[in-house]
């Protein structure tokens, strides 16, 4: 019996090391709260990828900025520190132009509008991610944003000296053109930086509004549908590279439908949350015509600046892109 028995636990101990050996496990970091529509459908996504493989590769999901902070993120995937995160794209137009394009107000405005400006940015920010060992799985955009204030506001002027809340260096130099301080503050620390004064106002959707319960420290909403900003999941290149062609397959299809469903989500909340703003107290109205008409020439002024930096490539960009509004 000693010898049978030996060979029994052999082969258990054979077959435990190769289930370990067959199991995956990667880390996905992102700074938004679970109640967050972006989350949701990442959440979604990592169920069906760990569903799809039938268990082979499971993606432990780490929110809030609970492992790493926003402005940690990318890097952290770079380096291998977590092997799939979620980005806000537009943070990173110093690395390169095509990053920040949806930032600029009034370029990306609407779904429709984002989703040209998309696949129009698309090859330049798949070139740039390659480069850095990153390969990006889906994006999708935030609804569109709208300007809070603790006060009415007429025009631009009425933002003069006004602490700002800023998320990159497009909002902050969109507050800057309109006269405002700006202050980079990330989405996870914008109610106690409004408690503390350390803001004021600022520019974002409904959902973060709602995210954030920011009726409990602006009292206006100016649907100006300014931009759509996208989020971005991404992964590290080598650690894809590790995985097998079955599962590489099954991660991309999940990455697809993710992409599809998010942005069908995001419509779906812009009507909803604008709406809960209301009934929680807040002022929901659109700018007035001279509001309006100020914003959009410091939306000129600022493609101007991006084409400085974007170069060739960016009046190629802007051809294509005037090409699609036309019709």
């Amino acid at each position: 019996m000693k010898p049978t028995i030996a060979l029994l636990t052999g082969a258990v101990l054979t077959l435990g090391a190769a289930t370990a050996q067959a199991e995956t496990v990667w880390n996905l970091a992102t700074a938004y709260k679970d109640n967050n529509f972006h989350t949701q459908n990442i959440m979604r996504f990592v169920e069906e990828v760990e569903q799809n493989t039938g268990g082979k590769l499971k993606i432990k999901m780490h929110s809030n900025a609970s492992l790493l902070k926003m402005p940690e993120i990318k890097r952290g995937v770079q380096t291998g520190q977590v092997q799939i995160g979620e980005i806000l794209l537009s943070a990173y137009g110093k690395e390169d132009p095509f990053f920040e394009v949806d930032g600029i107000p009034f370029l990306s405005r609407g779904q429709a509008m984002a989703w040209e400006v998309y696949e129009l940015t698309l090859p330049h920010i798949e070139a740039k991610l390659s480069k850095q060992g990153l390969v990006p799985l889906f994006s999708v955009p935030w609804p569109g944003q709208g300007l809070y204030a603790k006060k009415p506001i007429n025009a631009v002027a009425d933002y003069k000296g006004v602490k700002f809340r800023a998320y990159n260096a497009l909002t902050a130099r969109f507050a800057e053109l309109m006269g405002a301080v700006p202050t980079t503050v990330q989405s996870a620390e914008v109610p106690q930086a409004f408690a503390t004064g350390v803001v004021s106002a600022m520019i974002t959707s409904a959902a973060t509004g709602n995210y954030t319960k920011a009726w409990d420290f602006t009292s206006h909403f100016y649907d100006v549908n300014a931009m759509n900003n996208k989020n971005m999941v991404i992964m590290n290149a080598e650690a894809f590279s590790e995985l097998d062609a079955e599962t590489q397959e099954a991660v991309m299809t999940a990455a697809a439908k993710a992409e599809t469903r998010g942005w069908i989500m995001s419509n779906a909340v812009q009507t909803s949350l604008t709406e809960n703003l209301i009934k929680n107290g807040m002022t929901v109205a659109p700018p007035s015509e001279q509001l309006l008409e100020e914003l959009k020439g410091i939306s000129r002024t600022m493609v101007d600046e991006w084409l400085a930096k974007a170069g060739p490539r960016g009046q190629v960009f802007i051809e294509k892109y005037n090409a699609v509004i036309a019709n």
